[in-house]
């Protein structure tokens, strides 16, 4: 089992910045990706974010240029650094973990005010 505990979320005006922090404990692999995925009201979960254990990334159309997903291999620790906030950024964001199976976190709210 691998539990994950996420933080950083809140409230900030349009054009503003959050770090969002996800820490994995449990069974971790050496070799797994972590990443964020998001949730607007009566929206469908996406993606916004992955990074693998090598560092290589993948982020969605709509974040590219504005988020930046990092992780600390040795804290098994993925970060969201989220800049120039925009209001349909709001959401509630969850962080996975994958490596055989998925596992997800308790999800932090992000609202951006326009």
């Amino acid at each position: 089992q691998v539990q994950l505990v996420e933080s950083g979320g809140g409230l900030v005006q349009a054009g503003g910045s959050l770090r969002l922090s996800c820490a994995a404990s449990g069974r971790i692999s050496s070799v797994n990706s972590m990443g964020w995925y998001r949730q607007a009201p009566g929206k469908q979960r996406e993606l916004v974010a992955i990074i693998t254990s090598g560092g290589s990334t993948m982020y969605a159309d709509s974040v590219k240029g504005r988020f930046t997903i990092s992780r600390d291999n040795a804290k098994n620790t993925v970060y969201l650094q989220m800049t120039s906030l925009k209001p349909e950024d709001t959401a509630v964001y969850y962080c996975i973990y994958t490596r055989v199976g998925d596992y997800w976190g308790q999800g932090t709210q992000v609202t951006v005010s326009s």
